[in-house]
């Protein structure tokens, strides 16, 4: 677990450091880690032995907590927002650096990034193969709360409090419908991440 971790953790550097960030095109930059962690979540879970059919069951259920999900975490952050811009003042412009993220790309381009390579991504390596991993060595709960620490801590080189505190309560909300989704299925969380990333970022943006 430890190199696949370590390598998100370079990967998450490049695209968000102030050092590194300003030479690349992020959303190239973030599509080839995107990549790098389905080889790794696939390589990884078979070394360790992982069957990854009954994590893929889609059904009307499955679909349908997707959509809720992605709603209800839309709904939090849009209070999120309305809340921290009123008690921090360097959450506008923190926000608003997130959101710049976008300038200069097709947004229709950056949709389809995110609804069929970012978002399922990070479901599959983050839910799938580290949370699965730890929670299944460490324990259900502390599977899920180191997974949504060292989610956190990855986009610390961006050294924006709101990104930061956004990845924490993404990994929080996602790792806790995994944790709590009986039998486990990724695909809940695939729909939901996929669909509040293109809400969040494109379709009804907070800020």
């Amino acid at each position: 677990m430890i190199y696949p971790i370590a390598t998100a953790a370079a990967l998450w550097f490049v695209m968000f450091s102030p050092w590194t960030a300003p030479h690349l095109n992020f959303w190239w930059a973030m599509s080839f880690s995107a990549l790098a962690l389905i080889v790794m979540s696939a390589i990884g879970g078979r070394m360790m032995g992982l069957d990854w059919r009954p994590q893929f069951r889609l059904s009307g259920r499955a679909a349908a907590i997707g959509l809720f999900s992605a709603v209800a975490l839309w709904g939090v952050f849009y209070l999120g927002n309305a809340l921290s811009t009123l008690v921090f003042s360097f959450a506008r412009p923190q926000i608003g650096a997130i959101y710049g993220l976008r300038d200069g790309s097709s947004h229709a381009w950056i949709a389809l990034l995110l609804l069929f390579v970012i978002g399922p991504a990070e479901t599959i390596f983050w839910q799938g193969f580290v949370q699965r991993t730890l929670m299944a060595r460490q324990g259900d709960w502390r599977g899920f709360a180191v997974t949504t620490l060292i989610y956190s801590l990855v986009h610390l080189w961006s050294f924006n409090a709101m990104l930061v505190l956004a990845a924490a309560v993404c990994g929080a909300f996602w790792g806790g419908l995994y944790l709590l989704l009986k039998p486990r299925n990724l695909w809940p969380l695939l729909i939901s991440h996929a669909l509040w990333d293109v809400m969040v970022f494109i379709l009804f943006p907070i800020a």
